[in-house]
């Protein structure tokens, strides 16, 4: 029996209704809207396909959108002093970076740089110890689409053998921590793990490794849930995930696609983050 399909798209429809609801509510008490503000740096395509497509939506829930496209020649000092603008701002409730940045810029120092009030990429590291403690602030918006998706699907990780593939700031790591608060027994694999060997044990697979068609699946547990959060280009052009879809769907119980599973969470999630830090903003004594 073929895998049931966890329809990202349709379950991040319900997270933006959500949103646009808290929104306008907030709109209508304060009269002043969630302010979202993306920076971006050169001209990456990817890049500006996302954070276009990020500004689209933040202004269909009703939300005050500002881009900031800088030259690639912006250096880290100039950057740095947008976002201290940015960070006294009020009505920016949200503060976005998009990645990758150029080379001469530190990713780090400017992730840091963010008020940890307006972080709603939820990569700070004052975020990031809140989530490794237990008491989550902000949960990076990738990680936390996996974690409603897993609802839709009625898996509760309590219990249950949990591996996540790859282990970035962005999304590995994080992921784990999420899963390991929700009481799972949490596996992290990646380039040294023996995938062959760790699948098939697993109840829950989250592949984020970023190689295309890493997992087999023949490799994996019957009826285990498999969600991709990979978006790789195959050589004919074609979106792929970190899955082999094909043979996994075979063996699965639930699995996401690429495209339409974990993307369109992401965004749903950045913007539930955003309304979220209006909120605290605008009802803080």
């Amino acid at each position: 029996m073929r895998a049931t399909i966890i329809d990202g798209r349709a379950i991040a429809n319900g997270v933006r209704a959500e949103v646009a609801a808290a929104a306008k509510a907030l709109t209508a008490r304060f009269q002043i809207p969630p302010g979202l503000a993306v920076l971006r740096v050169g001209d990456d395509p990817a890049s500006k396909t996302y954070v276009n497509a990020k500004e689209k939506i933040a202004r269909e829930l009703g939300f005050l959108s500002v881009q900031h496209h800088l030259p690639a020649s912006t250096s880290e000092g100039e950057l740095l002093g947008l976002i201290a603008r940015l960070n006294a701002a009020p009505e920016i409730h949200g503060i976005l970076v998009q990645l990758p940045l150029p080379a001469a810029i530190n990713a780090s120092v400017i992730l840091g740089a963010i008020a940890p009030t307006k972080d709603v990429d939820g990569l700070h590291p004052v975020n990031a110890g809140h989530l490794f403690l237990g008491r989550p602030t902000f949960v990076p918006c990738t990680p936390g689409g996996v974690m409603r998706l897993l609802e839709a699907a009625a898996f509760d990780p309590a219990g249950k053998r949990c591996t996540v593939i790859g282990r970035s700031a962005i999304v590995g790591r994080p992921m784990a921590m999420l899963l390991v608060n929700a009481h799972a027994t949490v596996t992290v694999c990646h380039s040294r793990s023996d995938l062959a060997q760790e699948l098939p044990r697993a109840d829950l697979v989250v592949a984020a490794a970023g190689r295309a068609g890493l997992v087999r699946g023949d490799w994996l547990k019957a009826g285990s849930v498999v969600i991709d959060v990979g978006i790789n280009r195959s050589a004919q052009g074609k979106l792929v995930g970190d899955v082999d879809f094909e043979s996994a769907v075979e063996r699965a119980g639930y699995i996401t696609t690429v495209p339409g599973g974990v993307g369109p969470m992401t965004i749903a999630m950045l913007m539930r983050n955003t309304v979220q830090a209006a909120e605290a903003a605008l009802t803080a004594p």
